[in-house]
This record gives C-alpha cells, structure tokens and sequence, in this order.
C-alpha cells in the first residue's frame, strides 16, 4: 500500500502542480474542470447510481461549468450558492443519524453534488484569478489542517467530533488543526509584511476556513458511509478517488474565495 501511494503521489504531484500553477486563464478552467468532472463521476458512484447515470452527471456538471465560465459574473453568485448549501451541510450533519433518510435518497445525494462541485470549481477560478499565492495558501490551510489534526488526534483524542459520521475524528484534533494553521497565517503574514490587523483579519479567515474543510471531509465521510463504500473510486491506487483526496477543498475553497473577495480587500 505504501509503494502504491508513493508511486502515485511521484506520478501526479508534477501534473497537479503545472496545473494548478502552471497554467490561468481558461487552461487552468479547463484542467480543474476535468477533475471537476471526475469528481462528478466519483459522486454519482456514491449516490448509487449505475453507469448511465455515471455517464450522464459528469456531462451535465461541465455542461454547467461551461455555462457558468461564458457568464462570469456567475462564478461569484456560485460562490453565494456555495455557502448557503455548506450551512444547510452543516444541519445535516449535525443532526445525523436524525435526518438519514435525507441521505439515503440516490437522487437526494446526487443534487447535493451541484452544490459542492460547482461552486468548488467556481472558487478555484476565481482565486486564480488574484495571482498563485492566495491559491497555494487555502490548499495549506487543508494540508496542514489536515495534518496537525491527524498527529494531535492520535496523541490526545479523546472527545469524538461527530461518532456516528466519522469515529475517527476528534475534538483534540480540530483543536490541533486550528493550531496548525494559525501557525500558517503567522508565517504567511511575516512573508507578506502585514500589519498586525492584517494579521488578524487573516488569522479569523483562516480559522473560519480551517472549520470549513472538516465540513467537507465530514459530508463526504457521511456520504460515502450511506453508499457503503470506503472510497470514492480507485482511480489513484492507494489513494481511493478524486473525492478522497479534494473533499475539504470542496468546501474550503468556495467559502474562503468568498470571503477573500468579499471581507478582505487589504490583504489581496
């Protein structure tokens, strides 16, 4: 499993890297529009539904990416649409296993999916947009949330997050998170010369967002519990599916774009 994860993660790293780096404009639309698109895939596997349906879901989300990119003042109304549907997550969640058979619906689970990879998708262009840095900074924030959480989980987690949707998940590790990513915005915030209400300013985004991405990684735990399965797909040997691997962005990414664009005009 180790090699497979290793070998995979040398293959794909460069080509997410040039992707997400390498390229703007429309190229960069077009390349996280595809993966979009696996995701979709992925996400209609997860609703339950057979390969008609897996066929038919990714061609109508770049059908709506495409529509979304002609009209760019769509891009930010999908960011808005992405926040009500992630405080909306959050209920369901929350009130789990209450409102399962909000979950158990394959049609139910497969709308959600608009709601998530849209307005993801959305959030991606638009911060490429401010330049790399801002990019690169939100997919910290999922890294080392994600990181930090895991190490102070397994040392002190004692309190469990949400048992009945992920019995993994502590309280201790949001808590490590939180830690982990302040530390980001202090670093980040030297690199950028801030002032201290900068600082500030950034240090509640990034906690905002750093909640946020367990947001994410919860639905998508939840989701795939409901479907019965371990992984979104095995696309990416010993690292499950595309969905595995982007579900905290999904919500990070749109909400902290909003924010960015929105709430703090001094920092980009």
């Amino acid at each position: 499993m180790l090699k497979q994860r290793l070998l995979t993660a040398f293959i794909l790293a460069p080509l997410a890297l040039w992707g997400l780096f390498g390229l703007s404009g429309a190229s960069f639309a077009i390349f996280t529009g595809l993966v979009i698109g696996v995701g979709a895939w992925e996400w209609a596997r997860l609703s339950g539904f057979k390969l008609v349906g897996q066929l038919l879901f990714p061609a109508f989300i770049l059908l709506m990416l495409y529509g979304v990119y002609q009209q760019p003042e769509r891009l930010e109304e999908a960011l808005w649409l992405g926040l009500i549907w992630w405080l909306v997550a959050l209920f369901f969640v929350v009130t789990y296993p209450r409102t399962t058979s909000i979950w158990r619906c394959p049609p139910r689970r497969l709308v959600m999916g608009i709601f998530i990879l849209i307005p993801a998708w959305a959030g991606f262009v638009l911060l490429r947009e401010q330049g790399w840095f801002w990019l690169l900074y939100v997919l910290l924030i999922a890294w080392v949330a994600d990181v930090f959480a895991y190490f102070a989980g397994r040392a002190f987690g004692k309190h469990k997050l949400a048992p009945a949707v992920s019995p993994g998940k502590s309280w201790e590790g949001v808590l490590g998170g939180l830690v982990g990513t302040s530390l980001l915005t202090a670093t980040a915030s030297i690199y950028l010369g801030f002032s201290l209400n900068q600082f500030g300013l950034l240090l509640a985004i990034t906690l905002i967002i750093t909640a946020v991405s367990v947001l994410g990684d919860l639905t998508e735990s939840l989701v795939k519990r409901e479907s019965g399965m371990k992984d979104s797909s095995q696309l990416l040997p010993g690292h499950g599916g595309i969905m595995d691997r982007i579900d905290s962005l999904t919500s990070a990414i749109p909400i902290f774009t909003l924010l960015m664009l929105n709430f703090a005009g001094n920092l980009i």
